[in-house]
């Protein structure tokens, strides 16, 4: 575990040696830094931001960001025509997206099995 962006370089060296079948990358590290060092030390990366995908990490399961928009704008609606904040009931985001970049699996030489393939939301190629 890494406490900053800083440490990330270490700690990617220090992966390569371990060899770890994939690492979770949290967005508070940024996303070109990650991506480019785990495609460097030929790690598989996953996030829970989309923008990871398509900057080149492997994969991301994130919540649907325009699910989550529209949620938010029924929220905004009821509170405008005088609901309390306070009173609105708390919700989990329901749909969630897979987004799988090919290109990064193939520098990888990875095959990412067709079940998954199916599933994708989106395919980046």
């Amino acid at each position: 575990m890494i406490s900053g962006a800083d440490e990330l370089e270490g700690a990617f060296a220090a992966m390569e040696k371990n060899r770890p079948d994939a690492v979770i990358l949290q967005p508070s590290l940024g996303l070109k830094n990650p991506t480019a060092l785990a495609l460097k030390y030929r790690i598989p990366a996953i996030s829970i931001m989309r923008e990871f995908t398509q900057e080149g990490g492997l994969m991301s399961y994130s919540p649907s960001n325009p699910d989550i928009y529209r949620r938010t704008a029924a929220f905004v609606n009821k509170i405008l025509k005088g609901a309390k904040p306070a009173e609105l009931p708390v919700e989990q985001p329901t749909k969630f997206e897979v987004v799988i970049n090919l290109k990064t699996a193939n520098a990888l030489g990875l095959t990412i099995p067709q079940s998954l393939l199916l599933r994708a939301d989106e395919l980046i190629e």
